[in-house]
């Protein structure tokens, strides 16, 4: 007995060719770039030491990096964007607010941290 209420979505692809090589372009560019950002983070923790001057500059380096991945992903993966632009930026500021919010607590409790067991010794 065969059943009529069980619909195949993948018969129901509406897209020529054209538009099946664009999406495959598409998600072949997300795929190189993310990874090309992730390598520099990898390659930039593996040379740069942690005791050097420079790390201040790499840790914030780090945060602005994830976060540009992450809004990525989500313009990308949850398809904001092909959504208006007053909406990007009603979903996205907040999101970022709130991480930048966060990492300055992150990075303020860290230092309160870091003093004091300065002062009084591990």
């Amino acid at each position: 007995m065969e059943r009529d209420d069980i619909i195949e979505y993948s018969l129901d692809g509406h897209h020529s060719e054209e538009a099946g090589v664009k999406i495959r372009k598409k998600i072949i560019f997300v795929t190189l770039l993310l990874t090309a950002i992730t390598a520099i983070e990898v390659v930039c923790g593996m040379m740069i030491k942690q005791t050097s001057d420079y790390w201040t500059i790499t840790k914030w380096f780090f945060i602005i990096l994830t976060l540009v991945k992450a809004g990525y992903i989500v313009l990308v993966f949850m398809h904001l964007g092909d959504e208006r632009k007053a909406l990007k930026y009603v979903i996205l500021i907040p999101y970022f607010v709130f991480m930048v919010y966060l990492i300055f607590i992150l990075l303020t409790e860290g230092t309160a941290v870091g003093t004091t067991l300065g002062i009084y010794g591990s």
